[in-house]
């Protein structure tokens, strides 16, 4: 069935300063029976960082008073770290950069998860965080990309164990995790070159809107891309 919000439902997009962020914080105030959009973003949280255990529970605390939320939003995430990109191969990996793709992209995330659990309403209710398609073990064809590829399959098992734990509490919460695609953004800009669909944030955001409301209840996450379709683990 598809899902039911009810009238003046609330929602939080943690990485409302970003292009995606900023994207689905503008669709949610034009969402007629949404009442109330709230936004995390360093520029609006003095201190908050996704590599400081402790920010990210003063933060989620903060915003507690606010909720519950029937819709909560991740869109974080980095893809360039310390001005380096994706390594090519092995021989490009280095311990500090992998270490800071796995905080940024999968442990912060994660203790975010941890510490807005409380704040998710119950009944039909959604958990998503932007993942990508790279993060699927089985559709990794190319190689390269070693840390955020890694960072990402670690995000997804996250969200897959965190989903069948909450499901437990409330089975009617659906946890997504969302490829949105390749977006105009400063994130993609050294990427673009040869991508043949290059999607403006706003039609991405309005896809992945979109296909999440079409969510039946199932055990454990899902994991789609911003056209609805199901990608494999």
């Amino acid at each position: 069935m598809r899902i039911q919000f009810p009238h003046n439902f609330k929602a939080l997009v943690v990485g409302s300063g970003g292009a995606l962020g900023g994207a689905f914080v503008s669709y949610l105030q034009n969402e007629t029976a949404c009442g109330q959009v709230v936004g995390i973003s360093r520029s609006l949280h003095d201190g908050f960082d996704l590599e400081d255990p402790g920010s990210i529970e003063r933060t989620a605390h903060r915003v507690r008073e606010q909720g519950p939320f029937h819709w909560v939003i991740d869109a974080t995430g980095a893809l360039t770290i310390d001005g380096m990109g994706p390594e090519k191969s092995l021989s490009r990996i280095d311990a500090d950069a992998l270490h800071r793709s796995f905080s940024i992209n999968a442990i912060g995330p994660t203790l975010l998860l941890r510490h807005l659990a409380p704040s998710i309403a119950s009944g039909d209710a959604i958990y998503a965080k932007l993942s990508a398609r790279v993060g699927s073990i089985s559709d990794n064809q190319k190689g390269g990309w070693y840390g955020y590829r890694a960072s990402k399959a670690a995000l997804n098992m996250m969200l897959q164990t965190a989903a069948i734990e909450l499901q437990r509490r409330n089975p009617s919460l659906r946890v997504v995790a969302l490829q949105p695609g390749t977006v105009r953004s400063r994130l993609s800009e050294p990427f673009q070159a040869g991508v043949p669909t290059l999607l403006e944030p706003s039609a991405s955001v309005a896809g992945m809107m979109r296909a999440m409301t079409e969510l039946t209840t199932k055990s454990g996450a899902h994991f789609i891309d911003y056209q609805g379709q199901e990608i494999a683990w």
